[in-house]
């Protein structure tokens, strides 16, 4: 039989370092982002993660009794009608007894134990991961629905200016008055627009109180320029970091070896269970002395009792069952290793694609459009282009700028779930420790805190023993 691996108490001992602690430690001393304020106090305040904590601890808890004996048992007899003999009369006894179950058992019970405990601290490490870029995702959101609300109050006045032309335009006869109905027709869609977006960023807002574990009307503000983080690496890398760091994976390996014990358990249960008694019979000195027998001496016995485990079909459906539980576990780490080497390089193709957009629309797209609206716009109060034609350009830049934030959100929002899916922070940073940035070289650059989740290791070869540091 394999020898399964085994993990000392000690690991499961100590308390977990405040998250809140921990998470302060990583952030510069001088932090300015709204984001990492957030993300601290979620990790602090958001319930699941309250749970999922406590729920470390009551499986921890658990390792350190089940290999303990059960409670000895203590018993008294009294009897109705004395038992009569040749010492005296018998009116009652007494009776201590232990049950002492097969001890390798014990033992593979309280490891099977700690690796469920371990499995749920690493359940709660993912949970952290879900938060924290739950909380990015819908910053990243909420920064491009600000930024959409701009863009669009800013093409109000824009086409509040070509209205002005329009009306001059009229005044001069050189114009109808269906420039000025059309332009007033473009300026109610915005404002429809603008009830959209606005109450998109009330449901992002809520959702992100959400996770912070607070109401859900609290506004959140976000920062007027977006930091783009740069991930250096490929799909295969990444993947091969999420192997060792993605505590969902760690979760999955770790009830493996829970299992692991399970069939340990499963296979000594054939083994046999003892109980050790011991009895005392209190005796009234009521007999004439006698040279055969001591009068009224008290009698006393000890005992051994031992179950014979001849139910052979019962312990192989134990030992089938827990061996089931164990493949099954074992498929569970290959799915998940699948699972996030599909998702990672779906999230790689999308944060390329985001990336490849936002420096299409920068250098190519956004100037050329710009430029067309300019030259439509003196042409047509030079009189030689028509109206329609300055509003369908002024749509397609409005159109444009607003797919710009879009891909630069949705670029920032994939890096976060790249992150997410590899268990750690994956950020690029500059010798001066600065993030690098998509946006242009103008825009201010702050730094970020690399939150990262606590990793928990265990060395997974059989035999092993030493708790890990």
């Amino acid at each position: 039989m394999t020898q399964a691996v085994t993990v000392n108490l000690e690991q499961l001992d100590g308390e977990l370092p405040s998250d809140r602690e921990e998470l302060f430690r990583s952030l510069p001393q001088s932090a300015e982002s709204g984001l990492d304020l957030l993300i601290a106090t979620a990790v602090e305040q958001n319930p699941r993660l309250g749970r999922l904590y406590r729920e470390y601890y009551a499986a921890a808890a658990r390792s350190q009794y089940v290999d303990k004996l059960p409670d000895p048992k203590l018993g008294a007899n009294i009897f109705g009608n004395p038992i009569e003999t040749a010492a005296g009369s018998q009116r009652a006894n007494i009776n201590v007894s232990q049950s002492i179950p097969w001890l390798g058992r014990l033992h593979a019970q309280q490891q099977q134990a700690c690796f469920e405990a371990f499995a749920m601290r690493a359940e709660y490490a993912a949970e952290r991961l879900r938060v924290i870029a739950g909380i990015r995702i819908g910053w990243f959101r909420l920064y491009v629905i600000e930024r959409q609300i701009e863009t669009t109050i800013a093409n109000q006045e824009l086409l509040e200016s070509l209205i002005d032309v329009a009306n001059a335009r009229i005044a001069t006869g050189n114009a109808s008055q269906g420039d000025v109905l059309l332009g007033t027709l473009e300026l109610s869609k915005l404002e429809e627009r603008l009830l959209t977006y606005r109450r998109q960023r009330r449901a992002v807002e809520a959702e992100i109180n959400r996770l912070v574990g607070r109401p859900a009307d609290i506004p959140v503000n976000v920062d007027a320029e977006l930091q783009i983080e740069t991930i250096e690496l490929d799909a295969t890398a990444v993947h091969q970091i999420a192997l060792s760091a993605q505590p969902e994976i760690e979760a999955a390996r770790l009830r493996t070896l829970a299992t692991r014990w399970g069939i340990e358990v499963a296979q000594l249960s054939r083994r046999p269970e003892f109980m050790l008694s011991a009895s005392y019979f209190v005796t009234d000195d009521n007999r004439p002395p006698t040279p055969v027998v001591n009068v009224g001496e008290d009698p006393w016995a000890i005992g051994v009792q031992v179950s014979v485990p001849i139910w052979r079909e019962k312990y192989d459906a134990m030992r089938n069952e827990a061996g089931w539980k164990h493949q099954a576990a074992l498929a569970s780490v290959e799915e998940l290793a699948d699972r996030y080497d599909a998702l990672i390089l779906d999230l790689m193709t999308e944060a390329q694609r985001a990336k490849e957009t936002a420096e299409l629309y920068t250098n190519t797209i956004l100037p050329q459009a710009r430029q067309t609206l300019s030259a439509d716009q003196e042409s047509y109060s030079n009189g030689t282009v028509e109206f329609d034609r300055v509003i369908r350009d002024y749509r397609n830049l409005l159109t444009l700028e607003l797919g710009y934030h879009q891909a630069l959100g949705d670029l920032a929002i994939a890096n976060a779930k790249i992150q997410q899916a590899a268990g750690r922070d994956l950020v690029s940073r500059r010798d001066d420790g600065e993030f690098l940035q998509l946006s242009s070289p103008e825009q201010p650059e702050r730094k970020k805190a690399a939150l990262r989740p606590r990793r928990f290791c265990l060395e997974h070869s059989p035999g092993y023993t030493r708790g890990c540091p």
